[in-house]
């Protein structure tokens, strides 16, 4: 295991450049490693070898004496260049350097003549291609115009702006271009300022809006917006996304352009220019995209590893830009064809290498490349191989047992068998990729194993290797067998009754089944033995109705899978269609009628009963107002007595109960402690007294109100109709519940006389 410096690496790769005719070009290439290393330079990937015109140096430095665009024999020294650096280990490519001749074309567009009024804004332009990108300046009557001056503007791509027009501003105008190839001048423009400042209101137009840009980072856009009107309009500007521009790297150039240095990523969007007019909401817009380009750069590098044969390498490479690049990956110079021991996963951001051996020790490269630019990275796979190692397990058998069993048996090795510590079993679906294989360790003296969980109908593939503390033995030969076949699964049934002479068989799909062709139905009367069917299903099929069925018996159904190695166990249910006609004879259909009219009675029986209720409470209420008068109310005249509806012991108020009560307790109060009622006082209440005859007919009214019923009559009369009575003492009732005390009197009236 080598440090870092011993690693073959890239100290100086040659970089894109813009070379002159006729000029020499020096392309740089430096490596480090363990010598000897040997550099070599390919252009275009076609090897260059050493001649007058291009040759390397000793610093392996590429020196190309006269640089030609095109030469006699059409060949150009144009091109992509890298170089290659190879020592013992391995061998190593440098990025692509793409070489350009410097040129500069004709202009393609020259200023035009202009007349603008005075106060207004004049704009020239002159257009011109070059590699690298010319350099324009504006001369004005043949003097370079004086940037100083706050009302002149000069723009990267070759654009003139002049605001706030005066009549000094007027003459010739004309561009020169310039670049390492060649100075070129414009055609001239003259500019005529006219009249005076006017004062006449004109709506905010934009004469010119910022253009489509794509760029890379770290450059500089500028955004053009010129804009006239009177007043003279206010430019502002926004994205179109709603993001902040930003303050940093911003700056306005004249009147309303907008320049954004040192660019990145983030910047990228469509600008939206709006010339406002002051004080109002009048305003015109104007937009442009934003395309800023990343190169290719790498977040992850993939490291150089050192792996024993038999394991598996993997080296992880994570490159970034914008455009996102595309990764390629190269072993020794070469690009690396997949198979199925190397696998690319990841948007090739990983490479693994399963099951290595000698042959795959090499330099492996990845090359990130996008349209803004490109770079690489490199990492050593270095393969342990120990003396003495044993030699690969020998015989190597695969017998099927069942439909998920394998067993694998083999033979130890022929040679250096003393180290082994145990056997490693690798085992994988023949259909497979290598990365899906999974291993079993077997004991040293185990020579064989029993595989199982294995999926019937399944090739699987198996080899095996030795095991010792300084590594493994390479692998034995791989043998392949498949396992039996098997009957599906039992499926799921559901029965459902449809009416009384037919009946549905449900099931579900499931994986569960395994590998089936179809189903088979079979049902009988339960007393008979024999079965009607097969129904023969597709293996689509989740449903069928039996018809024809009689309500009064039971019916067995039953259900399996089937393939080609046989019938699956079968899945029984039992069904009774008798529930089905019991409950169409008890339940009826509906007299809807019928139901109507019993709703209809229903709700007039409410309404006589709430009726009822609130009789009762007005009852109760007048009882209450006459009862703190006496103890009890009689009737005189029989004849205009006004009979109430009698309410039962449940129904009554709760203040009726109080003055039963307390009559009763004044009685028992009387007896107990001897004391008559004043007979002068309830003559002096009431002066008319009553005959004898009136007070017989009141105490026959008495017991009749004290009946064994213990219901109550109320009768409204006169004032002076009315009479008191002495009330006899009563048996005690018969029901214990009448005999309790209830709740005292009111206080007031002669009830507290007694």
């Amino acid at each position: 295991d080598f440090g870092r410096s011993s690693e073959l690496a890239f100290v100086v790769e040659p970089s894109d450049d813009i070379a002159v005719q006729e000029q020499p070009l020096i392309l740089y290439c430096q490596v480090e490693g363990i010598q000897p290393i040997t550099i070599t330079w390919r252009k275009n990937g076609a090897m260059i070898v050493d001649s007058e015109n291009a040759f390397m140096l000793a610093n392996g430095s590429l020196y190309v004496s006269r640089f030609q665009r095109l030469r006699g024999d059409g060949s150009s020294d144009e091109g992509e260049y890298d170089c290659m650096a190879q020592n013992h280990y391995g061998l190593l490519v440098s990025r692509k350097a793409k070489i350009q001749a410097a040129t500069m074309s004709d202009f393609h567009i020259h200023p035009q003549n202009a007349v603008v009024e005075e106060g207004g804004v004049a704009r020239f332009q002159c257009q011109i291609h070059g590699l690298p990108e010319p350099v324009i300046l504006w001369h004005k009557n043949s003097v370079p115009v004086n940037t100083d001056n706050e009302r002149y503007t000069l723009l990267p791509k070759g654009v003139l702006q002049i605001t706030g027009l005066r009549a000094e501003d007027s003459g010739i105008f004309h561009c020169v271009a310039t670049n390492i190839a060649n100075v070129k001048f414009s055609r001239e423009a003259r500019l005529t300022v006219s009249g005076s400042h006017s004062t006449v209101y004109k709506d905010p137009m934009i004469l010119v809006g910022p253009e489509n840009l794509t760029l890379t980072v770290h450059q500089t856009a500028v955004l053009e917006c010129i804009a006239t009107g009177n007043p003279r309009p206010i430019v502002s500007w926004s994205r179109l996304d709603g993001r902040p521009i930003g303050v940093e790297g911003i700056q306005v150039l004249g009147t309303g352009n907008l320049m954004i240095s040192d660019l990145t990523v983030q910047h990228s969007g469509i600008y939206v220019c709006a010339a406002n007019k002051p004080g109002t909401r009048v305003r015109r817009t104007a937009q442009g995209s934003l395309v800023v380009q990343a190169p290719a750069e790498f977040v992850q590098h993939p490291q150089s590893i050192s792996r024993p044969v038999g394991t598996t390498a993997i080296f992880t490479c994570v490159a970034q830009g914008e455009p996102p690049p595309q990764i390629t990956w190269l072993r020794n110079g070469q690009i690396l064809e997949t198979s199925d021991h190397i696998k690319l996963k990841n948007n090739n951001s990983t490479l693994s290498i399963y099951g290595i051996n000698q042959a795959d020790e090499a330099i492996y490269q990845c090359l990130a490349e996008n349209s803004a630019g490109s770079t690489q990275a490199s990492a050593r796979l270095t393969v342990l191989w120990a003396d003495g190692l044993p030699s690969p397990p020998q015989s190597v058998r695969a017998e099927t047992v069942s439909a998920t069993t394998i067993q694998v048996s083999w033979e130890k090795p022929l040679q250096n068998t003393k180290e082994i510590i145990g056997y490693v079993l690798h085992i994988r679906k023949a259909a497979d990729p290598v990365e899906m294989e999974y291993q079993e360790a077997v004991s040293k003296s185990t020579f064989q194993q029993l595989v199982t969980d294995l999926e019937p109908s399944t090739s699987y593939s198996f080899y095996i290797k030795a095991y010792t503390s300084r590594g493994a033995s390479k692998a034995s030969e791989v043998t392949v067998v498949s396992t039996l076949g098997e009957v599906p699964a039992m499926p799921s049934l559901f029965i459902k009754v449809i009416n009384s002479t037919t009946v549905q068989a449900t099931w579900e799909p499931s994986i569960k089944l395994g590998q089936h062709e179809g189903f088979k139905l079979y049902y009988r009367k339960v007393h008979l033995s024999q079965y009607t069917g097969p129904v023969l299903l597709a293996s689509n099929i989740t449903a069928y109705n039996i018809t024809h069925l009689d309500a009064s018996v039971v019916y067995e159904v039953k259900l399996l899978a089937y393939n080609q190695h046989g019938d699956g166990n079968s899945t029984v249910r039992f069904v009774s269609l008798r529930e089905t006609v019991e409950r169409t004879v008890l339940n009826p259909p509906c007299d809807c009628m019928k139901d109507e009219q019993n709703n209809k009675t229903s709700t007039t029986g409410i309404i006589i009963g709430i009726h009822i209720g609130v009789t009762c409470i007005i009852f109760c209420i007048l009882f209450l107002m006459f009862g703190y008068r006496g103890r009890l109310l009689m009737c005189k005249n029989v004849q205009e007595q006004l009979s109430t509806p009698q309410i039962p012991r449940s129904q009554r108020s709760a203040t009726g109960l109080v003055l039963n009560g307390a009559t009763r307790r004044d009685r028992d109060d009387r007896d107990l402690n001897g004391k008559q009622l004043d007979m002068n006082e309830l003559e002096r209440l009431f002066p008319a007294s009553p005959s004898q005859e009136q007070q017989e007919k009141g105490m026959t009214s008495a017991h009749s109100l004290s009946a064994p019923h213990d219901e109550t009559q109320i009768s409204t009369l006169p004032l002076d109709e009315l009479s008191i009575i002495e009330e006899q003492p009563d048996p005690l009732p018969k029901n214990p519940h009448a005999s309790s005390p209830a709740a005292p009197a009111p206080n007031h009236g002669f009830a507290n006389e007694g």
